[in-house]
């Protein structure tokens, strides 16, 4: 839809990606977006030469994001929270690039489903404690971002059901503290090949679904797609290892363009 507006194809997904990304680079919207690296290039050029758009080096690589200095800018990024939510599922997970995959030799088809759940909800079980960062991508909010840590209580429903239970505290950026309390539902699907989280923010019979994860890797789980929630988009992936585990989730819509980083130990 905003190709007509950008005159340009290429152009409406580099500003959807930093919209909801926050910044990137060529061979990385090459790759993810699927699209032949020359046009992807000229785009960015054609951009950053009408000040939409600055760039800078991360060691080698040329990293691109708005220029706050676009006079504009507030208006676009609001023009672009539209544009998103109006994507389809795949499409906004497709967008939302989360974190790099760890490096591996193995192919999807190789992976081990059932022992990578296994052993994910093993690692699961023996969580005690927690912390977490939270950051807003949006110019539009402010007083989101912070860090918390706090404990977890874990209830077993039965052996594919476990609720997290989690108190703690919160300070934002401005250093104002405030208490916190989360209530998780954690589901393995074992015939579907997947593990499901829910919150219970409105009561244990009224879940509020946030995404399923499928293995996607050897320790990694990913959501299958983008869950919508009052028009708002939830997307998620964990790694793990022995010793700890890691949640980052986005929660992107008309009000809200939000990254999630939660470590369990």
């Amino acid at each position: 839809m905003l190709d007509i507006l950008c005159g340009s194809k290429n152009i409406e997904k580099i500003l959807i990606f930093l919209f909801v990304n926050g910044k990137c680079y060529g061979t990385q919207l090459h790759r993810l977006l699927k699209t032949s690296l020359t046009p992807i290039q000229k785009a960015l050029l054609r951009l950053e030469k009408g000040g939409i758009i600055n760039s800078y080096f991360e060691g080698k690589t040329r990293v691109y994001q708005f220029n706050p200095a676009c006079p504009l800018l507030n208006e676009l990024e609001i023009l672009l929270k539209k544009a998103y939510t109006l994507l389809s599922p795949q499409e906004k997970k497709q967008y939302c690039y989360i974190k790099e995959i760890r490096n591996s030799t193995q192919t999807i088809d190789q992976i081990d489903n059932k022992q990578v759940l296994l052993t994910f909800w093993k690692r699961l079980m023996v969580v005690t404690e927690l912390t977490f960062h939270a950051k807003s991508k949006s110019k539009e909010e402010s007083g989101w971002s912070g860090k918390g840590k706090g404990e977890v209580l874990i209830d077993r429903a039965n052996e594919d059901i476990m609720i997290y239970q989690e108190k703690g505290n919160w300070k934002n950026e401005q250093g104002k503290e405030t208490d916190f309390s989360n209530i998780f539902r954690w589901s393995l699907d074992r015939k579907a090949g997947m593990i499901s989280l829910e919150h219970l923010r409105r009561g244990i019979n009224n879940p509020v679904f946030l995404f399923h994860l499928a293995p996607t890797g050897n320790d990694t789980l990913t959501s299958i797609d983008s869950h919508l929630c009052d028009g708002d988009a939830y997307l998620g992936q964990v790694s793990f290892d022995n010793y700890s585990l890691r949640l980052n989730w986005r929660v992107i819509g008309p009000k809200k363009n939000e990254e999630i980083d939660y470590y369990y130990k």
